[in-house]
């Protein structure tokens, strides 16, 4: 005959607890786009003459300074060096990122600045959730209505309904942006928009810069679902979704003086409280299920 022990109760709940630590986790919603992707990139022509490696030092002491205002602010400028020598440099995040998305947005952008454009008199480069920019004294100034990039859609929308929600949705953004001080984005129907400017501009000035921005929008591209316009000292994107705009999810923390609260920035914690529902829903109905097992087998055994 076979020797045979009965497990303790306990020894099934342990097995069941066991296993609910291995449940695949529930992902939270997750911010709509990569905020370190890159959007374009612009760089002089004209490198550093610097035998003596006084711009070198003043770039770097930029660079360290920038990065570490960027724990704690979403937008700086600031000047390293003196005299003919000296260097201004910014950064700025979007506003509806939180401190913590900022800095790793930023610190990331010295050594992209040096891989893409070389140690030149200026650069500026631009990713989906932050940019940074710097210029050596004397440099050139651009009207800060200038168009630096843009891009549209592949895919083209037929009708007079498109148009109407797209412009409707831009006349908000532009007073959005004033009332924002400097930040808004908001869903209208099936439209997505977005502008922000740079963090020293003024309101009255902001909401010119966006105006000028959503014109070229509208006549560069004309049916394009979505688009995106960088001027110098603004940007504008729009986004259409047939279906309505989906869920997004905003970066804990982001409120700031240059930012305002969006209408569609609720949808965060409702999709991560949904989660963890679901998660813990289904966890508590697999541990039921493993109990009930176990109370089964003990059953079994115990008529054995």
């Amino acid at each position: 005959m076979g020797f045979f022990v009965k497990p303790s109760p306990l020894f099934f709940l342990f097995l069941s607890l066991s296993a609910l630590l291995f449940l695949p986790q529930v992902p939270l919603a997750k911010s709509a786009t990569d905020y370190t992707s890159l959007v374009y990139k612009g760089c002089a022509k004209q490198a550093f003459v610097d035998p003596t490696g006084v711009y070198s030092q003043s770039l770097s002491a930029l660079f360290g300074s920038l990065v570490s205002q960027s724990t704690k602010s979403k937008f700086f400028k600031t000047t390293s060096g003196s005299g003919q020598t000296s260097i201004t440099g910014l950064f700025q995040c979007r506003g509806d990122l939180s401190n913590t998305d900022c800095y790793s947005c930023v610190s990331g952008l010295p050594v992209l600045t040096d891989k893409l454009c070389g140690r030149t008199i200026a650069a500026r480069v631009q990713l989906s959730g932050c940019y940074l920019l710097y210029e050596v004294s004397g440099f050139t100034q651009v009207s800060g209505m200038e168009l630096l990039y843009k891009t549209c859609g592949a895919n083209n929308i037929a009708g007079a309904g498109f148009q109407e929600k797209r412009d409707t949705a831009f006349s908000v953004l532009e007073n959005g942006v004033v009332s924002g001080h400097g930040f808004y984005t908001t869903s209208y129907q099936a439209m997505y928009v977005l502008g922000q400017c740079e963090g020293d501009v003024g309101d009255s000035d902001c909401g010119d810069c966006v105006k000028s921005a959503v014109q070229r929008a509208q006549v560069e591209c004309g049916s394009s679902i979505s688009g995106q316009i960088y001027l110098h000292k603004c940007f504008v994107s729009y986004s259409y979704y047939p279906n309505g705009v989906p869920m997004r999810s905003t970066s804990s923390s982001s409120s700031s003086s240059s930012s305002s609260s969006s209408s569609s920035g609720s949808g965060s914690n409702t999709g991560k409280t949904v989660a963890i529902i679901l998660g813990g829903a289904a966890g508590v109905g697999f541990l039921v299920i493993c109990l009930l097992f176990a109370r089964g087998l003990l059953k079994k055994h115990d008529d054995f």
